[in-house]
């Protein structure tokens, strides 16, 4: 009885969720590159509402999507597009790739907004899905909402054993957020405007590119900076 007015009520959903995901897509490879330093630098200069410096320093990986869009109408759903740079062999980070993220929901919901996400990844496991292209968080790899504060310990999910901590901002408030069912995506076209055709993400992970775009590099640097021992 329900199927029909529910088949429609999805698909009035979809209608308002196109123009808030196109317009997101709009922004070229170094437009979010440059966004993305913006959220790293705002967060990690919060007073007391930082990522864990301890978490931050053993993280295999850390991802930054900048203005994800999430949007709904019944049924919900969320897009962003950001970069992912990997811990290299010899401690230093590596030059990131771009990526992005989906995931949908379904509940009452009605609107538009717009959050900050940054992804800190625990293990090797998470990093090795993400080089081979996709993985869903919560299925390919354990995720928790992370602890904020910069004296807080990378242990408070110990129950859960995350392999990735998950934070999120909007309209000022930071936090650590569930984000289980999202995927994960290399974004091929992004990088291959920015580093040229063919270029993989194994390739640019273990510094196989030349000429990267200040921009980029300053995600690279950002890092850095902020995982300092």
């Amino acid at each position: 009885m329900f199927k029909a007015p529910l088949r429609r009520w999805s698909l009035l959903g979809l209608i308002l969720l196109l123009p808030a995901m196109a317009a997101q897509a709009e922004d070229p490879p170094l437009t979010r590159a440059q966004n993305a330093v913006r959220v790293l630098s705002e967060v990690m200069q919060a007073p007391d509402k930082a990522i864990p410096q301890d978490l931050l320093r053993d993280a295999k990986a850390i991802a930054v999507i900048p203005d994800m869009i999430k949007a709904g109408f019944i049924f919900g759903g969320r897009r962003g597009e950001g970069l992912i740079s990997v811990k290299t062999a010899d401690g230093t980070w590596s030059n990131p790739s771009f990526i992005t993220m989906t995931g949908g929901s379904v509940g009452f919901q009605i609107g538009v907004s717009s959050t900050d996400v940054v992804l800190v990844f625990r293990t090797q496991r998470g990093v090795d899905s993400i080089v081979n292209g996709k993985f869903t968080l919560g299925a390919d790899a354990a995720a928790a909402a992370g602890p904020v504060g910069r004296n807080a310990s990378a242990s408070t999910d110990g129950q859960f054993k995350a392999e990735i901590y998950s934070y999120s901002r909007a309209r000022g408030l930071f936090a650590g957020v569930a984000l289980d069912g999202s995927a994960l995506r290399i974004d091929y076209d992004a990088n291959a405007s920015v580093y040229g055709a063919g270029i993989t993400p194994r390739r640019i992970f273990e510094g196989g590119v030349s000429n990267v775009p200040g921009a980029v590099v300053d995600f690279r640097d950002r890092l850095e900076e902020y995982t300092a021992h």
